[in-house]
């Protein structure tokens, strides 16, 4: 099985480049159901896009600090490869951002938490069953775009994933982050958010996120719709 990793993470600080990058921790989360798999990485926030879409049995689209909002020059172009691929009913997931420009490019609408900031550790739903998953965002989809089944979601965040057909599959959430990786970024990340963002994040990292299900799910995803 060969994966395309579309990278869309705006990040360029110190904290981000003394990390794994977005397409690392994505082939280290696939690695740890399907080991023999292969990744390729596309930087489309650097304008990276693929001149051919065959080859490819499965995309994914990472999250980012960008908005989908954002009037960057790639957002519209991984919009277009979205619609495109979903044409082609290629296997497409989307955590986070990729969630939500997935939902925004096929006719749904993406708006601000009605509650704020999601930082943490969150206890949601997916497919029926409870899990515990990292998150980091100020936005989430509020409209789904048509033929779209919810997946799961909380209170604060209702529309936690969505589904169309068999070939796409989302989550708000991120699998991709290991709990140590969390525990740093809230760290960096906390005196940078509106008051009592970080502070309530931290209380969550006392019963870390546990993202194995999700990336079995993942990976089961996958082998079903190619």
């Amino acid at each position: 099985m060969h994966i395309a990793l579309l990278v869309t993470n705006t990040d360029d600080s110190d904290f981000a480049k003394r990390h794994p990058s977005d397409d690392a921790k994505f082939t280290s989360l696939i690695h740890s159901v399907r080991p023999t798999w292969r990744t390729t990485s596309f930087w489309v926030r650097n304008g990276q896009f693929p001149t051919d879409v065959a080859g490819f049995d499965g995309w994914l689209i990472g999250g980012s600090p960008a908005s989908v909002h954002d009037k960057l020059a790639w957002i519209p172009r991984l919009f277009d490869l979205i619609q495109t691929l979903h044409a082609k009913t290629s296997p497409m997931f989307g955590a986070c951002f990729g969630h939500q420009a997935i939902a925004m490019a096929l006719g749904g609408q993406v708006g601000p938490n009605p509650g704020g900031w999601v930082f943490g550790a969150t206890d949601t739903m997916f497919e029926g069953a409870p899990c515990r998953l990292n998150a980091a965002h100020s936005e989430q989809v509020v409209r789904l775009p048509a033929g779209s089944t919810v997946l799961g979601g909380n209170a604060a965040c209702p529309i936690g994933g969505f589904a169309i057909g068999r070939h796409i599959l989302t989550s708000q959430y991120h699998p991709e982050i290991t709990p140590d990786f969390m525990q740093a970024l809230v760290e960096e990340y906390a005196p940078k958010l509106p008051d009592g963002v970080g502070a309530a994040a931290r209380l969550t990292l006392a019963r870390p996120a546990d993202s194995t299900g999700l990336a079995l799910r993942l990976a089961r995803f996958y082998e079903t719709a190619a």
